[in-house]
């Protein structure tokens, strides 16, 4: 082997080869070196050519307006404040950008980057969902972000928020996010609002970005209060706004267990549960994608804590939160969970703006479904009503009848109050829903006479209850248009539990729109 090396380092042949070899790394190295040397050079320039702050006219300025409490401003905090209206003025190397984006730019190719990169993102509520997400689609390329949260830092914020230190307690969490991520991403604009989220100041804070008009490409709820929530996705629905919710990541542990799916998804989560049960009330029974956790409750696990007595005797419980009717329960909140529902949120939102395919299903195609069912509630009422007024088919008094019910309201009885199953056998399939007791008098009502007519039955979502195709028909016979007893006909079990479902819908009514 010596012999070998010893002949082959003396052959001029392969001395001149490690010669070219070795040279033109050199010159390799100085080539890299060299560029990015120039890249610190240019940002060095950028920075040393912005001149210290002389006036107080900043994005800050928007809290400020709005009556958030800033602390003082301090030297590094003014360099990044000046050095994003440079970035965002557009008066920042696009290389150096692009270079930041390098990773990103390499899996959603130059098409893919230049998306995102002209984006707008609303993000509503900038807790630990909402600031990892913001932190994510910043750092991932979005260019226009707008920030909407009335709350501020607390130190109980500081076990799951994505930028908050313990300097930042009683700062409002949009300014927090906003000044730590413009040392990130000086390039960002970011628009911020010192609000709550509600309904009459949607129409503003959901508006298109101001200087250009652009609509946003995305709306993100990370609300936690079921309220605003429901307001929120209620109105992106009707508007075709594109929108995504991140259900609830209280008493979770099991990051595995986190998925997306459509809002009509079955979860064990209340959060998600409640919102999904008043948006079907709403008319909103699928086509929003939801980010949540089909975790199961289990014993040992951390659950909702109780108020102590002692609260309650302060007086009622909406008056002991900070706002009417928000958050008055402790919610324990391992600081992980937060962080993986918000990145789940900006991975969907990323690759939706892009194109990259997506491979999670969002919608569960029940729709027909509902239809079928209103339907066969339609043809029940028409019988009844002929039934009732002692009219036979050939002077049909039920034509044209309408009925009170929407396909939410369907999928609000049968998925939501009865799990998709006959309250009679527990039967999953060709289900329907029929009244439960023969209503007093006649159920039609009119309006008008003549053409102008409106004929309509007064059925309401306390009055039906879920069986399958076949129970409700027999029901129907014995029970509406028969002379049967309810009692005579079910158990005290079945009965018993088709009253709670009863008095349950009743309760309901109220969040019908």
């Amino acid at each position: 082997m010596s012999s070998f090396l010893s002949k082959a380092a003396s052959d001029p042949r392969v001395q001149l080869a490690t010669t070219a070899i070795i040279s033109g790394a050199t010159v390799a190295c100085l080539i890299f070196g060299y560029q990015s040397l120039a890249r610190e050079e240019r940002l060095d320039e950028l920075k040393r050519s912005i001149p210290p702050p002389t006036d107080t006219t900043s994005t800050l300025d928007k809290v400020r307006k709005t009556g958030g409490t800033l602390p003082p401003v301090d030297k590094e905090d003014a360099r990044n404040e000046a050095l994003a209206r440079r970035a965002q003025a557009g008066d920042f190397d696009d290389e150096l950008i692009l270079e930041q984006l390098a990773r990103n730019r390499v899996f959603l190719k130059d098409e893919g980057l230049e998306k995102l990169r002209k984006s707008f993102v609303i993000v509503v509520g900038c807790g630990g969902v909402g600031s990892h997400c913001t932190a994510a689609l910043a750092r991932s390329g979005v260019s226009k972000i707008r920030l909407i949260d009335f709350d501020q830092v607390t130190l109980s914020s500081l076990n799951r928020h994505a930028a908050a230190t313990l300097a930042d307690v009683g700062m409002p969490k949009v300014q927090c996010l906003y000044r730590r991520l413009i040392a990130v991403t000086p390039w960002v604009k970011f628009d911020l609002r010192l609000q709550k989220f509600e309904g009459d100041v949607a129409d503003d804070v959901l508006s298109p970005w101001t200087e250009d008009g652009q609509p946003p490409d995305f709306v993100v709820d990370a609300i936690d209060n079921i309220d605003t929530k429901v307001a929120l996705l209620k109105y992106c629905h009707d508007r075709k706004i594109p929108v995504i919710s991140s259900m609830g990541a209280g008493a979770k542990s099991d990051p595995t267990r986190i998925m997306i799916g459509d809002i009509g998804t079955s979860t064990d989560d209340g959060l998600s549960r409640a919102t999904r049960r008043r948006l079907k009330l709403q008319g909103v029974t699928s086509g929003i994608p939801v980010v949540y956790s089909n975790e199961k409750a289990g014993e040992g696990k951390a659950e909702l804590l109780p108020l102590p007595e002692d609260e309650f005797q302060k007086g009622k419980v909406g008056d002991l939160g900070v706002l009417p009717n928000f958050r008055v329960r402790i919610l324990p909140v391992l600081g992980t969970m937060p962080a993986v529902f918000g990145y789940t949120v900006a991975n969907y939102i990323i690759l939706s703006i892009t194109g990259y395919p997506l491979d999670n299903s969002v919608n569960k195609n029940r729709d027909k479904m509902y239809d079928g069912i209103l339907g066969l509630v339609q043809a029940s009422e028409e019988r009844l009503v002929r039934y009732s007024e002692g009219t036979s088919a050939d002077l049909d008094v039920a034509r044209g009848l309408r009925l009170p019910l929407t396909p939410g309201d369907v999928a609000f009885l049968v998925e939501e109050l009865y799990k998709g199953r006959s309250a009679i056998t527990g039967v999953p399939t060709r289900l329907s829903l029929v009244r439960w007791r023969k209503p007093e008098g006649t159920p039609l009502i009119r309006i008008g006479e003549g053409l102008e007519e409106q004929k309509s039955s007064n059925v309401r979502l306390g009055d039906l209850v879920c069986m399958t195709k076949d129970e409700a028909s027999r029901h129907e016979k014995t029970i509406l248009m028969g002379v049967g007893r309810i009692e005579d006909l079910y158990d005290e079990q079945t009965i018993s539990k088709v009253e709670e479902r009863i008095k349950e819908a009743q309760e309901s009514e109220r969040y019908r729109s």
